[in-house]
């Protein structure tokens, strides 16, 4: 519980540093909603310092894929 709640608040304050410009994107939208996503899976691998490394790579990879799935 105590992660999902973390990396829900990291979302909102990601998509709140996107959106400083007040444009929004579709592929802002897709690039948290990917590192969102890739955080919450990776963290569900490794114990230690081994589910922070799994968490922050899946939330980079998420990210990427979600961002390149949202490209124009």
């Amino acid at each position: 519980m105590k992660k999902t709640t973390l990396m829900i608040g990291m979302s909102l304050m990601a998509l709140s540093l996107v959106s400083c410009d007040g444009n929004i994107t579709k592929q802002d939208v897709g690039t948290v909603g990917g590192a969102v996503a890739g955080g919450v899976i990776g963290s569900q691998f490794g114990s230690g310092a081994g589910n922070t490394a799994a968490t922050i790579g899946g939330a980079v990879v998420g990210g990427y894929i979600g961002n390149q799935l949202t490209k124009d």
